[in-house]
């Protein structure tokens, strides 16, 4: 596939949710042949008849012409994601009671799926591999860093919330998936096995007598109590000084972020949140049993949302020296709301800022040390560099 193909049909699934946007917006407030909700209170009475006669005469055409089966189950269910679509915020979607049960099964460390970590780039849509987990069927089929994922299932996901195409690749162990891939102009069509994957969230080990490592992939309900346990570890083996390495972290739960940072910061503010009402939320430290050694923190361009959270904390308390390249730019909190019937909503509700009071959506932090990689992972000139910053 050429370049020039390649975006164009990027644009084209853009398209498609532009399409969905237009719909969403015409659908509010009504409740016609598939059952939607009163949003009451939205634009007047006039405005709800209105709505309600377009949904009908749609509804009309699509009995009279739509040439193939359907299920109004689905139709139902793309109103709700249309609506959701059409605030134009990739972070805010519908999802159906599968999808929901689905996606809360993603934070346990242990799912059915195919192994890669994936990120999204928030103004294209794009989706892009961050890591495929060694031995899993995403690396066993050659899935790369930096691959883009195009397709899954006949569907194309740029612009999709990224949780909803995770549930997508997830499923029952030992049925397949069959996704697409680009990697530069050339494309791949895979097909992979799920399998029961076990997510090492965090990996530790002693660089030299003095200097501990630790590694932390996402912030999920089980890696503040890996970290904890990691951090005993490496203290009880003498360590004095601690690289903590974020790169290619796309963020996870805030809740185990704050309990990870509250054994790295002094007493006082880790982070807050505000909403459109001006409402403040804060996450604070006590001090107590924290390390108080020198820090590097690692971090990259995906370095993202709970992970920016961390480095910003280090960063304003100047506990550790940041080192890699700008951070990806999330600044924004979403909260998950359940609904009667077993589905869920995710929303966003806030804007988080640093202890500094900074936000850093679309921004980033700007690490101490602006260090692009190299290429040699063997080497790794970003670790080298945290090493000899410490070994000052």
């Amino acid at each position: 596939m050429e370049e020039s193909r390649e975006k164009h049909s990027f644009k084209k699934g853009i398209a498609a949710g532009i399409v969905l946007t237009s719909m969403a917006f015409a659908l509010t407030g009504c409740t016609a042949a598939y059952f939607l909700p009163n949003f009451a209170g939205r634009g007047n009475t006039k405005e709800r008849e209105q709505i309600d006669a377009k949904i009908q005469e749609l509804d009309q055409y699509i009995d009279q012409y739509y040439l193939f089966d359907y299920e109004e189950e689905d139709v139902e269910n793309g109103i709700y994601k249309g609506l959701m679509a059409g605030l134009g915020d990739i972070y805010t979607g519908y999802y159906t009671p599968e999808e929901y049960a689905s996606f809360m099964e993603s934070s346990n460390g242990s799912y059915s799926g195919i192994g890669a970590m994936l990120s999204q780039d928030y103004s294209t849509g794009i989706i892009s591999v961050v890591r495929a987990f060694e031995g899993s069927p995403a690396a066993e089929a050659g899935m790369q860093t930096g691959d883009l994922l195009y397709m899954v299932e006949g569907e194309e996901v740029t612009g999709k919330d990224l949780s909803l195409v995770v549930t997508d690749l997830k499923g029952v162990e030992g049925t397949e998936v069959h996704i697409s891939t680009l990697r530069g102009t050339e494309v791949m069509e895979l097909t992979l096995v799920r399998r029961n994957i076990q997510v090492p969230t965090v990996e530790s080990r002693m660089i030299d007598e003095q200097i501990g490592y630790i590694a932390i992939t996402e912030f999920d309900d089980v890696t503040d109590e890996q970290f904890m346990e990691a951090l005993d570890a490496l203290e009880s083996q003498g360590m004095k000084k601690l690289i903590i390495d974020l790169r290619d972290n796309g963020g996870g739960l805030v809740d185990v972020t704050c309990a990870i940072l509250d054994r790295l910061l002094p007493e006082g503010l880790i982070v807050y949140t505000e909403d459109k009402y001006g409402n403040r939320q804060e996450e604070s430290s006590d001090a107590e049993n924290y390390f108080s050694g020198d820090m590097a923190v690692l971090v990259n361009g995906n370095s993202a949302s709970a992970s920016e959270i961390f480095a910003g904390a280090v960063k304003d308390y100047g506990v550790g020296t940041l080192i890699g390249t700008q951070t990806f730019g999330k600044g924004i909190v979403q909260s998950l709301f359940p609904l009667s019937d077993g589905s869920a909503v995710k929303i966003t509700v806030s804007r988080y800022y640093t202890p500094a009071g900074n936000n850093i959506h679309e921004v980033g932090i700007t690490p101490d040390i602006v260090l692009e990689a190299d290429g040699n992972e063997e080497e790794d000139n970003q670790l080298q560099k945290a090493i000899e910053v410490l070994s000052r």
